[in-house]
């Protein structure tokens, strides 16, 4: 028997084929956005149905700008800013529940809640609904809970994740098991684990309640820079480095990080490549700060896991990217451009064939604090596509009223007295320690007059001839 090989290409059959990214028209963007110039290696863009926030640049403390959707066209130079930080913000997430609410965390080692008015700034926000202090060092990461009202996460340089329960106001757990910053933090779809990468070069599948490691790798060959959950099919994605500088993405057994399944080098290019990843359609996008390129992949269970499908070109480098999460289409791409300053949505448009899941985790939160601190896990509350994504959540943010506590050590009120940590903040707290005690040498004065005066009655009284 002969066998006779076709000399058409074994392609695996994909649903994709036809995906292309598409530009918003100039009419549809966002111009003149002064992007912040921070080296930090972070998104510096969060999306929501209703508004884009940017990281901006800012004089004397740190802010972000917070623009509704539809007020598309040129940003003025003096659009209102939330500017209540006093170095600069590293990061920013919209609440999943609630899409006013945006958390903040700053070189200036708090995390800050703002609830945001409707139709968006008129003037400047200074005072945050909630400031939170438990870091010692500047924070670099916020991550709000995906299934549980009220829960968020901060990553600070002092190596350590706080729990946050915004329902008390507090720092409810601490994660401390990474030896140097962590780069990351993803969940899975509950929100019943925890992965992080790390600049120690490992990656962590993490318990989050007890801060318990369930998996580890050490990645000497892939060093590891981000990491995202694929929804619930067990499997990890990190973007990283090879050994030779090539960039390199990597896909992973969430139960047995010993080895990944596969790596698959990207290109010689330096700028750190962000993955997003949307659930519905199993497709990960790859985008890399200072590229103008977004790739994108699909994701299987089988062989070969990962399948390139196209990308989307733009000759402006990008310098932030945000993920709609609840976009009516395939995704939705807000693209931060590093040259027009002006924001594009290169949007997926997929054949008439792909059928999207018509169910999305929606605006209703599965659990509230309370439970899911008890140990209870429970996925995500589904709508629907047709109608849902427009459908505004019951959900309202109530700041918690906390009594003023105080920790005293030598008569110092360590609470009252949150060390500064920029050079900004120590101008600050220096001029206001001058102008106290300037204050406080003039009422010494005043007492020392008083006193002398006091003497001299004194003096008189014990001198004087008694009344008969």
């Amino acid at each position: 028997d002969t066998v006779t090989m076709s000399w058409r290409p074994q392609y695996r059959s994909s649903k994709f084929r036809n995906v292309y990214g598409k530009v918003a028209n100039r009419e549809h963007c966002f111009d003149g956005i002064p992007i912040t110039k921070n080296v930090h290696d972070n998104h510096f863009c969060a999306v929501n149905a209703r508004f884009l926030a940017t990281v901006t640049e800012s004089a004397g403390g740190g802010s972000f700008l917070v623009i509704p959707l539809e007020q598309t066209g040129r940003i003025e130079p003096n659009y209102p800013k939330v500017c209540g930080h006093q170095g600069n913000v590293l990061d920013i997430k919209w609440n999943p529940f609630i899409d006013n609410i945006i958390a903040s965390c700053s070189e200036d080692t708090s995390v800050r809640i703002w609830e945001i008015p409707e139709g968006g700034l008129k003037r400047n926000m200074t005072e945050a609904l909630l400031e939170l202090h438990g870091h010692s060092r500047r924070v670099g990461l916020v991550e709000w809970h995906p299934t549980t009202n009220n829960i968020l996460f901060s990553a600070g340089y002092d190596y350590k994740i706080l729990i946050w329960n915004l329902d008390v106001g507090e720092a409810v757990k601490m994660i401390d098991c990474h030896k140097d910053v962590i780069l990351c933090m993803s969940f899975n779809t509950d929100g019943g684990l925890l992965t992080t990468t790390c600049k120690d070069k490992k990656l962590r599948v993490i318990e989050p309640r007890s801060g318990r490691v369930l998996q580890e790798a050490n990645c000497k060959n892939h060093r590891v820079n981000r990491v995202v959950f694929l929804g619930n099919m067990k499997r990890l994605l990190t973007t990283g480095v090879s050994r030779w500088n090539t960039r390199q993405i990597a896909l992973w057994d969430q139960e047995d990080l010993s080895m990944p399944l596969i790596e698959e080098e990207i290109d010689g290019l330096s700028g750190l490549l962000f993955p997003f990843y949307d659930a519905d359609t199993h497709m990960l996008y790859l985008a890399g700060k200072g590229d103008g390129n977004i790739r994108y992949y699909e994701i299987s269970t089988e062989k070969p896991y990962l399948s390139y499908l196209m990308e989307f070109r733009s000759p402006a480098p990008q310098k932030g990217l945000g993920k709609e999460p609840r976009g009516h289409r395939a995704a939705v791409h807000r693209r931060l451009d590093g040259l027009g300053l002006w924001i594009d949505t290169p949007t997926p448009t997929l054949q008439s064939s792909v059928k999207i899941d018509a169910m999305r985790p929606g605006t209703e939160p599965a659990l509230t604090p309370d439970e899911w601190l008890k140990g209870i896990n429970r996925d995500p509350v589904l709508m629907s596509l047709k109608d849902g994504y427009k459908k505004s959540s019951k959900v309202v943010f109530k700041a918690p009223i906390r009594e003023k506590k105080s920790v005293v050590v030598n008569g110092i009120d360590l609470l009252e007295n949150v060390p500064p940590r920029t050079e900004n903040e120590l101008l600050r707290v220096f001029f206001r320690q001058q102008d106290e005690i300037r204050r406080l040498k003039e009422e010494l004065a005043q007492k020392d007059i008083r006193l002398r005066q006091l003497q001299l009655e004194l003096k008189n009284l014990r001198n004087s001839p008694k009344n008969c």
